[in-house]
């Protein structure tokens, strides 16, 4: 596992639902939430989208020497450790501040690294949004949503090294497991874990 460490906020174990010890027990509903969810609400080739029992993702963030390389979820329950470090290379550059991610945005990616059958890192370029930075990008591109998912935590906006991002995007979108964005112009591509969607 890599990863660069910097000075940032810590985590409490009440910031993060996943991660409180209160709902230890909703740890196991997210987890097969996402593919039950996926099963009932999506027809036919994306009802073939599984999560495995052990789960990993490999990512870098751009601008920054950042990056995580390992498991995130295993033995029934998302890794703390390893959402911690995720929170962290997923932050909002701009004001430098970590907000804990939701962990069904790492099960997209990894279901579509899967799919993808690709072992390059995701290159972030875009996690969490802070509303100050969300109205920014409003402000100077009046295309993007006010209510955007990056504000809580739940999308990304990446390249993968190597593949065209039409590609990509296409694949994301026939699985159906979350929204899906394609700016073509800007050459990156959007996925989040809420209702499936693609634009």
């Amino acid at each position: 596992m890599l990863f660069r460490r910097f000075a940032a906020p810590r985590h409490t174990a009440g910031d993060c639902p996943c991660c409180d010890p209160a709902m230890a027990g909703r740890r196991e509903v997210i987890a097969a939430g996402l593919g039950l969810l996926a099963c009932a609400a999506v027809p036919g080739s994306a009802r073939a989208v599984t999560l495995p029992p052990v789960r990993s993702i490999k990512v870098e963030r751009s601008y920054t020497e950042d990056s995580f390389d390992g498991v995130y979820f295993r033995d029934g329950r998302y890794d703390r450790e390893a959402l911690h470090k995720l929170d962290l290379v997923f932050r909002d550059l701009s004001a430098s501040e970590v907000t804990p991610m939701d962990p069904r945005l790492f099960d997209v990616l990894s279901a579509v690294a899967t799919r993808l059958e690709t072992t390059e890192a995701f290159v972030i370029s875009s996690g969490y949004r802070t509303p100050e930075h969300n109205a920014r990008n409003v402000r100077r591109r009046g295309g993007a949503s006010t209510v955007s998912l990056h504000m809580s935590g739940m999308a990304a906006d990446f390249r993968l090294p190597g593949r065209d991002p039409y590609g990509v995007a296409r694949t994301a979108a026939q699985m159906q497991v979350g929204g899906v964005g394609l700016y073509r112009r800007e050459g990156f591509v959007h996925l989040d874990c809420g209702p499936p969607r693609r634009w």
